[in-house]
């Protein structure tokens, strides 16, 4: 009889335990995990109307200022107002002691009822001479004056005529002159120019104002009423640009307003140094709300056109160099990543151009927890 070896037995026996499971069947692989649905807000792609235009920064300015300045030499008498009032157009303002511009004006008076007096005279003289020259053409006629005669006295009529022309412009003279003074008189009453607010004052009682200090300033007066805003548009920009083109801004000073111009002057040069355009706008400011000086950020509206508008939040991988974008479309209860191109970026969202279709839901928010075909749970945003 034939003996095996302990270590052929073994070997033989592996495959059947290997191949055996307690229940007689082969082993099953384990279930896959199922994601929970993911609850989203979503919004419908309406369309809507974009906004054009160009972004801007600049100031605010008073269209209309001034600085009240003296035209005759004096002492200040009277001061009227003081800072931060408003005036009205003609409003005493200061008043210059009007002592040396009186007198001034009782001696040109006293000079043009001289310069009448010394006309009616020479119109007197002018009469009697045309009667002697008269009366020497009757005698010369009878024969009873000489040629000579005549001639004297046609002259003597000639010299009558030219002092009375000499006393009528001395007359004459003498009024402008006496205007001029009156004039100068009123001058010494300084009066507002224009309506607006005080915005400073250097005229104090006692001040020598006048030609020794023409330059001095008195009072400067503002009108906040209507404001100029002067910004800075770059060159590439300036074929959008129109006289008449709103332009809206806000202001740190007044945080949560926006006010709105007009753009009213386009200059028609571009600045060597950094190629920007200089553009004016109107902004009318009847309340006074805005000041000058004040720093502003606004835009242009160039135009419009119709699009589809979406939150920068419901945006993922958002290239804005390359103009693309990705968004999750809510088709029944599953999520689908789109490809989307983008267009201009606004305060509203960013335009769509191609890649959602008005009418179409997409997730508003919740899209970061979200995966391709997970099922969704939508939840209704506060206040919907």
């Amino acid at each position: 009889m034939k003996r095996f070896r302990g270590s052929s037995v073994w070997i033989a026996l592996i495959p059947l335990v290997a191949g055996c499971s307690p229940g007689g069947d082969a082993a099953k692989p384990a279930p896959e995990t199922v994601r929970p649905p993911v609850a989203v807000e979503t919004a419908v792609a309406a369309p809507g109307t974009i906004v054009t235009g160009v972004d801007v920064t600049g100031s605010l300015a008073p269209k209309f200022e001034v600085d009240v300045k003296s035209e005759v030499t004096g002492l200040i008498r009277e001061v009227y107002v003081t800072e931060w009032v408003r005036v009205e157009k003609g409003a005493p303002l200061a008043k210059i002691d009007p002592r040396e511009q009186e007198a001034l004006t009782k001696r040109t008076e006293a000079a043009l009822e001289s310069a009448k007096a010394s006309l009616l005279q020479s119109r007197v003289a002018e009469n009697r001479a045309r009667r002697e020259l008269e009366r020497m053409k009757h005698l010369r006629d009878a024969g009873l004056a000489t040629q000579q005669a005549l001639d004297d006295a046609g002259t003597e009529a000639e010299a009558a005529y030219s002092r009375v022309e000499a006393a009528d412009a001395q007359v004459r003279a003498a009024q402008e002159e006496l205007s001029q003074v009156k004039t100068r008189l009123s001058k010494s009453l300084i009066v507002a120019p224009m309506a607006g607010i005080v915005s400073e004052r250097r005229a104090n009682v006692g001040d020598l104002v006048g030609e020794a200090g023409a330059n001095q300033m008195l009072f400067h007066i503002v009108d906040n009423r209507l404001l100029n805003l002067t910004v800075t548009v770059p060159s590439v920009e300036m074929a959008a640009l129109r006289q008449g083109q709103p332009l809206e801004f806000t202001t740190d000073a007044l945080p949560g307003r926006t006010f709105r111009g007009t753009v009213m002057f386009i200059n028609p040069s571009v600045g060597e140094a950094d190629r920007s355009l200089r553009v004016i706008a109107e902004v009318r400011n009847p309340g006074g709300e805005l000041k000058g000086g004040l720093f502003v950020k606004g835009r242009i509206v160039t135009g419009s056109r119709d699009g589809v508008l979406v939150p920068r939040e419901a945006l993922s991988a958002w290239d804005m160099v390359g103009k693309k974008a990705r968004l999750f479309v809510a088709a029944g209860e599953k999520a689908v990543l789109r490809e989307v191109l983008t267009g201009l970026v606004t305060e509203a969202g960013v335009e769509i151009l191609s890649g959602l279709a008005p009418g179409e839901t997409y997730i508003v928010r919740g899209g970061f927890n979200v995966k391709e075909g997970d099922r969704l749970i939508i939840v209704r945003p506060k206040g919907a």
